[in-house]
């Protein structure tokens, strides 16, 4: 469960993290998580979380929405038929936490912009 996320910090049951992150259906958090190209989202920097098998990957694209995903992606995703969704963070926590009860869920998340 994610519990908070501002600039530069998000809470994940009840430990806080300072870095970018990558959340498993499992419930395995890794990190720091770096993306290739700074605010681009591809495949291969998720390509871990993809292999994972979730059902969903929930990105948070930054406080402010600046991290865009690649076409390429989300194409690769839907061939796998694995749902995408990419939201500014404050909407991507509350997606996650709405389908992580009942889904297989993984995300990413960017802390900042």
């Amino acid at each position: 469960m994610i519990e908070s996320c501002s600039f530069g910090n998000i809470v994940i049951d009840g430990r806080k993290y300072t870095f970018d992150l990558v959340i498993y259906p499992d419930g395995r958090v890794e990190g720091p998580w770096y993306r290739e190209s700074g605010h681009r989202l591809s495949s291969g920097d998720i390509r871990e979380l993809i292999r994972s098998g979730p059902d969903v990957i929930v990105a948070g694209t930054g406080i402010s929405g600046l991290v865009k995903p690649e076409k390429e992606l989300e194409r690769l995703l839907s061939e796998r038929g694995i749902e995408f969704i990419a939201a500014p963070n404050e909407e991507a926590m509350k997606v996650y936490n709405g389908l992580s009860s009942r889904r297989s869920v993984g995300a990413c998340f960017h802390l900042t912009c």
